[in-house]
């Protein structure tokens, strides 16, 4: 295995939250919710399907409302955020999602392109060089002339973690990011976060591969019986 050099960019916690209730309509999700994460943490959550790791991932970018207790996300106040201050907030994280979603009918680069117009940056060959560099940095420099079709489901995921680092977010939040992959392809996609932790970018990874965890540590915390707890 590849071995890393983590860098220390600040001290102060990037996520936190305390005693946060999290619900889905009547539903009672998560609650005394408390952890605060890191620059630069690989941080996974475990536990199983619709124990609450998707509703707590989407709470962090503000689509899953806080319902109580004190959450702050880059310097937001999760319980008080304007709508019109979301967009702000989730340009400075990167989301990978299970399934892709790629615009089907445009190109690598027309995909990215998008993102970084959508995002503000108006010179063209701004756009180009930055599309450049997170392609490259996530070893698909050659395949921005594809469409997503052409690309293999390991390639897409590659896709989606460049997209995610387009604004140089100070964190991922990736939800279950290899469930449609291969074994060997879904390493390569862990491979990959840890090296984007490890340069500082924190990463909270919901997933079900325990052996990839094991391969790659990090931070772990369960959630069951509506609680999130670390393991040691």
């Amino acid at each position: 295995m590849v071995t890393f050099v983590r860098i220390n960019t600040h001290d102060m916690a990037l996520i936190e939250y305390k005693n946060v209730e999290v619900r889905r309509k009547e539903h009672l999700v998560l609650e005394n919710v408390t952890f605060s994460i890191d620059s630069g943490e690989l941080v996974y959550l475990v536990g199983r399907v619709g124990s609450g790791k998707s509703s707590l991932l989407k709470t962090m970018y503000a689509e899953v409302p806080i319902e109580s207790g004190e959450a702050n996300v880059l310097g937001y106040d999760l319980n008080t955020i304007r709508r019109r201050d979301i967009p702000f907030l989730r340009r400075r994280l990167g989301i990978v999602f299970q399934d892709f979603q790629l615009l089907t009918d445009r190109n690598v680069q027309a995909n990215l392109e998008f993102v970084l117009a959508a995002t503000g940056m108006k010179n063209a060959a701004e756009r180009s060089e930055r599309i450049e560099q997170v392609l490259h940095r996530v070893g698909m420099n050659q395949k921005s002339y594809k469409m997503p079709h052409e690309l293999s489901g390991g390639e897409q995921q590659r896709i989606v973690i460049a997209r995610a680092l387009l604004n140089n977010p100070e964190v991922i939040l990736a939800d279950e990011p290899t469930g449609n992959l291969d074994p060997e392809t879904g390493e390569q996609i862990f491979s990959l976060l840890t090296e984007i932790s490890m340069r500082g970018t924190s990463v909270v990874l919901a997933t079900h591969n325990h052996a990839m965890i094991d391969r790659y540590p990090g931070r772990v915390f369960i959630s069951e019986n509506r609680r999130l707890s670390e393991l040691p």
